[in-house]
Order: C-alpha cells, then structure tokens, then sequence
C-alpha cells in the first residue's frame, strides 16, 4: 500500500509537537515568558483549557472534556478517511495529514494536560496575539492549503492523485 509512508507526516507532526510542548514545560512555569526578539516574539507557557482562543472555558469541565471529545473523535474519523483515501490527490493529503497531526496533538494534551499548551507568543506595539503552538499552526496551514485545493478543484485544476 503506497499510502502507508503517507502516515510519517502526521506521526511526524504529532511528534514534532509533543516534543515542543513537552520541552516549553520543562523549562517554563504557567504565565513565565522569555523573550526571542524582545518585543516582538517571546516564549510564553499558558494552558488553554478551552476551545478556540479559550473560548467554551465557562462549561462545566466534564461536560467540555466530553464535547472536545466527541468533536475530536468525529474530526479525526472524517480528515482521517480522506486523508486515507487512494484517491486523495497528493496536495489534499498533505493538507489533511497537517491537520490530523494538529489535531491529535492538541487532542493528545487535552487528555494528558487538561487543557493545550500554548507558547509561542507573538505582539507589535500594541496589537499582540493569542498564544499558539505547533499543532495549531500545523491545522491553520493544513485548513488553508486544503481551502486552496478545494478552491482549485472546483475551478476544474486538475489534480495529481497518488497511486
């Protein structure tokens, strides 16, 4: 099966993550930060114990823990059989492989954690963003890609399947 080697990349992706998130909570307490470019991007450890920008934080913690579930579990089935599918154009892979990387690594803290680990901490003046980690960079850039593909397929792009 040539889709076998195919499932590097998310494994990889998850490994990448854990590893970074295990390694900022190793050297950082919650709320600590250490400045890479002071000002602009700083190494910050927070946990997000709610959904999207810490939103859902105010349901009850059982009750979350078993909606992210659900959620995760139906997500995971989904990305996970297309992304399986023989035939998933390689560029729809790729997507679809970040996003199930991401995905399960921020799945995989909410077990283990209790909540996502952020860190990386960006700001401009006086805009500065959420904290965010590998995995959500990982699902943006997968969603994006997989937006662009599904754009292009629908403009009649022809697409390389992998066989």
């Amino acid at each position: 099966m040539r889709r076998l080697p195919w499932l590097f990349l998310p494994v990889g992706i998850l490994a990448a993550d854990m590893a970074s998130k295990a390694w900022i909570v190793a050297t950082l307490a919650e709320g600590e930060s250490r400045a890479v470019i002071n000002g602009f991007f700083h190494l910050t450890l927070g946990y997000n114990r709610g959904a999207i920008f810490g939103s859902l934080y105010w349901i009850p913690v059982k009750v979350r823990f078993a909606l992210f579930a659900v959620a995760g579990l139906v997500a995971l089935l989904y990305f996970g059989k297309l992304f399986l599918e023989e035939k998933t154009p390689t560029w729809d892979r790729v997507a679809l492989g970040s996003i199930l990387g991401g995905a399960l690594g921020n799945g995989l803290d909410r077990i283990l954690r209790g909540g996502v680990v952020d860190f990386l901490d960006f700001a401009f003046g006086s805009w500065h963003y959420w904290s965010f980690n590998l995995a959500d960079s990982f699902i943006l850039c997968g969603a994006i890609l997989y937006g662009v593909r599904m754009i292009l397929a629908a403009k009649g792009e022809p697409q390389k399947t992998e066989n």
